[in-house]
């Protein structure tokens, strides 16, 4: 099967603004979208990627944060969120910059899978963080636009993290 990298956009393209479309279609174009985007999200080495991130205005993302096993959800929707917690976020999208954003720390989201069969998740912490920074993809918003402050990360930061 043919596995393509896809050109992860950047905070400058009006892409990354606009509301994703639900996934009606759930075909063999669809699951190639889906191997795409896990094959660029682990070449950035991201562990969650949303459609629009590779200029796909669709309602689906997928997650690998090396914990839980992978996850593909469709038309995602989180129906209930409770706690809250500030930490440090960072975006394919968004490059040399990390932020600190407010997130739900439990959350329960509704999705199809890629064989549109409904599908539930509860998720706590570091995982509930990814999917709602995700799931924000697809409404067009982007970390920085709800961060309590955004800086840039500096080349010796980055060397620490090696």
């Amino acid at each position: 099967m043919r596995l393509a990298l896809r050109m992860i956009r950047t905070d400058e393209d009006p892409i990354l603004k606009k509301k994703s479309r639900i996934v009606e279609k759930f075909d063999d174009k669809l699951k190639i979208l889906i191997e795409d985007m896990y094959e660029t999200m682990d070449n950035a080495q991201g562990v969650g990627l949303a459609a629009p991130q590779i200029g796909v205005l669709k309602r689906l993302i997928v997650v690998d944060d090396n914990e839980e096993t992978r996850l593909t959800l469709i038309n995602p929707e989180i129906t209930h969120a409770e706690g809250a917690e500030i930490a440090y976020e960072a975006c394919l999208s968004v490059p040399e910059r990390q932020g600190e954003v407010e997130r739900a720390t439990h959350i329960t989201v509704n999705y199809v899978d890629v064989d549109n069969n409904k599908q539930q998740i509860e998720a706590r912490d570091t995982l509930a963080r990814i999917l709602q920074h995700e799931i924000d993809h697809l409404n067009g918003i982007l970390y920085t636009d709800i961060a309590k402050s955004v800086y840039v990360v500096t080349d010796k930061e980055k060397e620490g993290e090696n």
